[in-house]
């Protein structure tokens, strides 16, 4: 993979904001003295990541740091508050109408919860075959086949159609999640926590399929997950996230061979190896600060063991520590 391609994706310096503003009442109280203020919090916060063609970048973090927003955003399901997304080098927001579908075709999501995600109400024929009709990937007289051909090749037995949802099991509506997905030939998939809600053994089938279809279709893909040990089995880069910034992004074996940031060390720490089976794990020190209030400077410093009083004042500039690899750390590179 040539450092010269144009990255599929790209983002640049993206935020995104969510406000609360007061209801009536709550303005009525605060005119009469109350301590009330409008509700803002930046789950994103200033992002840059991109995504080579054929490549699949692992985003991880823990729960409410803003990966699945950060995702929502790339997908076009959420308008970014601040910066610029890239779709093979050009500005989304520049497209014509035109140019915006093909991006809202080729860039799908897989959600965490796959039956929240599915129309309860649709059968999985109408649910997976109604895009691909609808786009003209298929004809009304070819449907069928096409159906089946997408199902089969997402471990799904064609003869289930005319079901509804619930009646699968957690692993199958995942599939079904998938087969929606991969029915409009996309060049790129968003993958949000998508084994999260499994169990173990379906999780090993689903990320199977995920690397089947990867290898069969040269897919485009982010997998976003809160587990290292998931990604690192899938991914070729891996980015980590805290608190709505990313960290540190490097190809995977030089990020668990030598994380940099110490966020990183801390989560790699608690990911049970063969290596470490006589190791004490220990949970990271603290608690994620709330997004409506976070710390000055580098967001990670209450919790972390090398804190500098730099880092309680100015907020880490991304750097290059190593070849293709980045931090945002007050720590010097070794």
């Amino acid at each position: 993979m040539s450092d010269t391609q144009t990255p599929f994706i790209r983002c640049e310096n993206i935020s995104r904001i969510f406000e609360k503003k007061l209801d009536f009442a709550s303005k009525a109280a605060r005119a009469l003295g109350a301590n009330i203020n409008e509700e803002r919090v930046q789950a994103v916060d200033s992002v840059d990541l991109h995504v080579m063609p054929g490549e699949v970048v692992g985003l991880v973090g823990e729960s409410g740091c803003g990966k699945s927003t950060l995702g929502r955003m790339i997908c076009g399901i959420l308008p970014q508050s601040e910066g610029n997304i890239f779709y093979k080098g050009q500005n989304v927001a520049e497209m014509n109408a035109k140019e915006k579908l093909d991006y809202a075709i080729n860039v799908q999501m897989i959600f965490q919860d796959p039956y929240a995600s599915l129309n309860p109400r649709k059968r999985v024929k109408d649910i997976i075959g109604e895009a691909p009709l609808y786009h003209g990937l298929t004809t009304k007289k070819e449907s069928d086949s096409y159906l089946t051909e997408v199902m089969e090749m997402c471990g799904l037995d064609p003869s289930f159609q005319n079901r509804y949802p619930h009646q699968f099991s957690g692993g199958q509506r995942q599939r079904i999640g998938i087969a929606r997905a991969m029915a409009v030939k996309p060049e790129c998939l968003v993958c949000d926590e998508s084994v999260a809600a499994l169990d173990v053994s379906i999780q090993a089938q689903i990320l199977n399929l995920f690397m089947d279809l990867r290898t069969k279709h040269n897919l485009t893909c982010l997998f976003i997950s809160h587990d290292l040990g998931v990604v690192e089995h899938i991914s070729d880069r891996i980015a980590v996230m805290y608190l709505g910034r990313i960290v540190e992004s490097a190809p995977v074996e030089d990020l668990f061979d030598a994380p940099f940031h110490p966020y990183t060390q801390a989560l790699l720490n608690e990911v049970p190896r063969l290596d470490k089976r006589d190791v004490e794990f220990s949970a990271l020190m603290g608690e994620i600060p709330s997004p409506l209030d976070p710390p000055s400077g580098c967001h990670f410093h209450p919790r972390c063991a090398h804190v500098m009083d730099i880092c309680k004042k100015e907020e880490p500039q991304r750097r290059e520590i190593a070849p293709n690899r980045y931090a945002c750390c007050h720590l010097d590179s070794k």
